[in-house]
């Protein structure tokens, strides 16, 4: 079963964290955009819930047109190919002149989890619940925990799993191991009361601060916040993993550069298939307020033997694994696996595999300044006219999106003999590039001395990329 980030991905960003065998990476984090996030704070009190088809997200937010210091707001989207709309404040039922915080929203969409500070609690903030009868309904008057799940201290940022019978929250009541921690209530059913909440224990919680978490749907995965010892920025997004429900969490382990930065990362919240973090962050270049929304793509390793390519090759080595619970094979349906290799796993593989006899799309100068679209995993071959003798090489422009991966050396074929080139002779270079993420950027390649720093190149390449 995985544990923790990929090791391909601690790796490759030359990471000293302590890791153990997960096969997943994330992709480049992305803002929400100007539509959701202001310059007032988004998500920056205490996180946001997605719904199970990832069509809507419920946050909170500082902006104008709330009622109290923090009002619970929604966006919504059409598909998950869409851009999502202007947010809309919950009304006057759910927000309150007080402060409402930290949604989390049932996997039927009938029963929305909160913090509030409002009249009527047992503590300084206490959770809440408000329920609807169907997704089209509105949303009744919120019910507080009330006294064995809410105590005289402060207990917010829930996280309700997704059968409806795990409460996962942050509390500073007496009891823990630092000044917040994590702890769970459950219930045998729906219908029956929450037990007396129990804490996570010594290899989740810390003497620091651990708040604002979510429970991944299989429950498998718990993503926190933590300002403990060994992040990147004042307070950083952890993972804690787990075989079986039944079985214990594993010691946490930072997310990496890939999602933290050096200020500060929370509020994380993963979306029901587990391909999607989203988060909120300070102060990130790219953003509009003091705390923005952002998503970052979480994918499966699916290359399994490390050729560059998904194929026929990769469905042999889960075939060979059958049945097994090794880490490298297990992509399914989580990106993190489920502990076993089964059927699961080929279905997740089968997104990945390129179209027989299109795996490779070729360009070549007459594409320069055009636009070319790609399936993950397809490869670029960019071929360019070139003479290496004359101390003039084609080169990636550096500092580019890493939307595409590139493969290997720089081949040059002569446009004689397909030899090694001769003094003189011309020929072309060829570049073979990886698909390895969704996005557009703008490919560019200079043709230059690399020595001659300065000096403008002799010829630019440039190509827009759409990958899906």
């Amino acid at each position: 079963m995985k544990k923790t980030i990929s090791l391909v991905l601690m790796l490759a960003l030359g990471l000293t964290a302590e890791v153990t065998n997960a096969d997943y990476i994330f992709g480049e984090p992305m803002n929400l955009g100007p539509t959701v996030n202001t310059s007032s704070d988004e998500g920056g009190w205490s996180g946001m819930g997605i719904l199970a088809d990832g069509l809507s997200i419920f946050f909170d937010s500082s902006r104008p047109g709330g009622r109290g210091s923090a009002d619970l707001w929604i966006t919504t989207r059409e598909s998950t190919d869409d851009d999502w709309r202007k947010p809309v404040n919950l009304g006057p039922v759910i927000n309150s002149s007080n402060r409402e915080e930290g949604p989390s929203i049932s996997s039927d969409g009938l029963s929305l989890y909160f913090s509030s500070n409002r009249p009527g609690g047992s503590g300084g903030r206490d959770i809440w619940v408000a329920t609807r009868a169907t997704t089209n309904n509105d949303w009744k008057t919120p019910v507080n925990l009330g006294p064995i799940v809410n105590a005289s201290d402060g207990d917010w940022m829930a996280s309700i799993s997704a059968d409806s019978l795990s409460l996962y929250f942050s509390s500073d009541r007496p009891g823990g191991l630092g000044n917040r921690d994590l702890w769970i209530t459950t219930r045998a059913t729906t219908n029956d009361d929450w037990s007396e909440p129990v804490n996570l224990g010594p290899t989740v919680n810390s003497s620091s601060n651990e708040r604002r978490l979510c429970i991944s749907s299989d429950g498998l995965t718990l993503f926190f916040q933590s300002d403990r010892p060994g992040g990147y920025g004042n307070v950083d997004i952890w993972t804690t993993t787990r075989a079986t429900i039944n079985e214990d969490w594993s010691a946490p382990v930072n997310l990496g550069p890939a999602v933290n930065s050096s200020t500060s990362d929370i509020s994380p919240s993963i979306t029901a298939d587990g391909r999607t973090l989203y988060f909120s962050a300070f102060i990130k270049p790219g953003g509009f307020g003091d705390w923005d929304m952002w998503q970052v793509s979480i994918e499966p390793v699916v290359d399994l033997n490390g050729d560059g390519m998904v194929n026929g090759v990769d469905l042999s080595i889960i075939a060979d694994h059958w049945g097994t619970d090794d880490s490298l094979c297990d992509i399914g349906p989580m990106p993190w696996g489920d502990g076993i290799v089964d059927v699961q796993d080929l279905i997740v593989i089968a997104e990945y595999l390129s179209p027989a006899g299109s795996e490779e799309i070729h360009v070549n100068e007459e594409n320069d300044g055009g636009q070319i679209e790609l399936e993950q995993g397809q490869i670029l071959v960019v071929t360019l006219e070139s003479n290496p003798t004359t101390g003039y090489r084609w080169e990636q422009v550096e500092n580019q999106e890493p939307y595409l991966e590139q493969m290997g050396e720089v081949e040059f074929k002569s446009s004689e003999t397909g030899d090694p080139p001769l003094a003189g002779a011309g020929g072309w270079e060829i570049f073979r590039f990886k698909a390895i993420s969704t996005g557009k950027m703008t490919l560019q390649l200079v043709y230059r001395r690399p020595w001659e720093e300065g000096v403008e190149p002799v010829n630019i390449f440039s190509l827009n990329v759409l990958i899906h």
